[in-house]
């Protein structure tokens, strides 16, 4: 019986599978359209830059922000009907896109159609993947969801690619279509009785210690780090390498994610989160400091420690907010999603203030050594405040205590 045990832990449910590969498909649909919208909102149809960016900014505050509306949604009325609602938004967002080709007008309400229905879907489908199942099994399937998920987002830009500015009617069209058919396949999900949703977290064992560390508050520190990468690496690496070349990091990246974040998910499970940080922020520090050496073999080792990073970051943070809040797990990484639009705003603004002073000064590599810096003493500061919040929670406990002896 107990050797059988460590088999039946490693297979996925029908739906479980299901939701994996709806996930696949659904990252795949999407990014075979949404890194192409700046360049359809631009040329195609006459946009100012500055228009655009306002644009996507609010479409990226509603898909991470909207995300804390997932949980009362799905309070009031259900896990699967929240699925199925969000995917009827991005359904009707993307078929809407084929008609808004020829009006700026309704190609923006496409866009934000599209992007409440990534608001509401995201949660409430990591919520239905983890509901019912034990705690030790969480690493399992938040690392297979975020490997469909980059899977997704890696092949979804070069399918879409000879068809975003040829026959772009045509590609929103497929994507609509898509969408329909995995939602009417979600239709078909067993109902949240049969695969619930809501249990409680389990109370910490006594005596085991747990970090005062805040959950919200490192997603938004690891997210607000990890995106100097993702913003301005482009920027950065195309001069100095070549187009060619980052389009190969950006590929072997997302390879890299899909395959080990699976691998390395019960050893992040087990570590404490001092030492999760520990790892993936001097991870990233050393990411940070092997792409400021510049050419080809710095870029590309950057690269993959910045992988390892937000692999040990990305998913301690969410087994962390799940292990320490009572509400219900859709609530929860609504939360979490809202923690990663703060953090990736704050990136965003904070990092074109660093690179253009980097550039002014005549060197770009000073804006990675800044960030790799940065890196090194945010978990510093995060594991320092959390043991102060824990000493402060505790004084006042002893001296009552004293007072009750006394």
């Amino acid at each position: 019986m107990s050797a059988e045990r460590p088999t039946e832990q490693r297979r996925f449910t029908t739906p479980q599978g299901f939701l994996l590969a709806g996930s696949f498909l659904i990252t795949l649909g999407s990014f075979a359209v949404l890194p192409y919208m700046s360049v359809l909102l631009h040329q195609r149809l006459g946009l100012g830059l500055g228009t655009v960016g306002v644009v996507l900014a609010v479409a990226s505050l509603i898909q991470f922000a909207g995300g804390v509306v997932a949980g009362p949604v799905a309070a009031r009325i259900g896990l699967r009907r929240s699925m199925l609602v969000a995917l009827a938004l991005r359904t009707a967002g993307f078929a809407a896109f084929v008609p808004g080709l020829t009006s700026p007008v309704l190609a923006i309400g496409a866009l934000l159609l599209v992007s409440a229905g990534a608001a509401l879907y995201l949660p409430a489908n990591k919520a239905y993947l983890v509901g019912g199942s034990p705690d030790a099994d969480r690493p399992r399937l938040l690392s297979a969801s975020s490997s469909a998920f980059n899977a997704g987002m890696a092949l979804g830009p070069p399918a879409a690619a000879p068809l975003v500015m040829g026959s772009p009617g045509v590609l929103f069209t497929c994507v609509a279509g898509l969408f329909a058919l995995v939602g009417v396949g979600h239709a078909f999900l067993p109902r949240e009785e049969a695969h619930p949703e809501t249990d409680a977290s389990p109370e910490p064992t006594p005596g085991e210690p747990r970090s005062r560390l805040s959950p919200f508050l490192v997603t938004v520190v690891s997210v607000y780090a990890f995106m100097f990468f993702q913003h301005y690496l482009a920027l950065y690496a195309v001069p100095r390498t070549s187009a060619g070349f980052y389009g190969v990091v950006l590929m072997g990246y997302a390879a890299l994610l899909v395959v080990a974040q699976p691998l390395l998910a019960e050893w992040i499970a087990a570590l404490s989160y001092p030492a999760a940080l520990r790892w993936g922020f001097g991870a990233m520090a050393a990411g940070m400091a092997a792409i400021a050496g510049g050419g080809h073999a710095g870029i590309a080792v950057g690269g993959a420690l910045l992988c390892v990073g937000e692999i040990v970051l990305f998913l301690k943070n969410d087994l962390e907010a799940l292990a320490r809040s009572s509400a219900p797990p859709a609530t929860v990484f609504g939360r979490q999603r809202l923690a990663a639009g703060i953090g990736a705003f704050a990136s965003g603004v904070v990092g074109g203030q660093l690179y253009a002073a980097a550039e002014s000064a005549g060197s770009a590599r000073a804006f990675w050594v800044v960030v790799c810096l940065q890196c090194l003493l945010l978990p510093v500061l995060l594991i320092y405040g959390g043991r102060r919040t824990a000493r402060g929670r505790s004084e006042p406990r002893a001296e009552t205590a004293s007072e009750l002896r006394g």
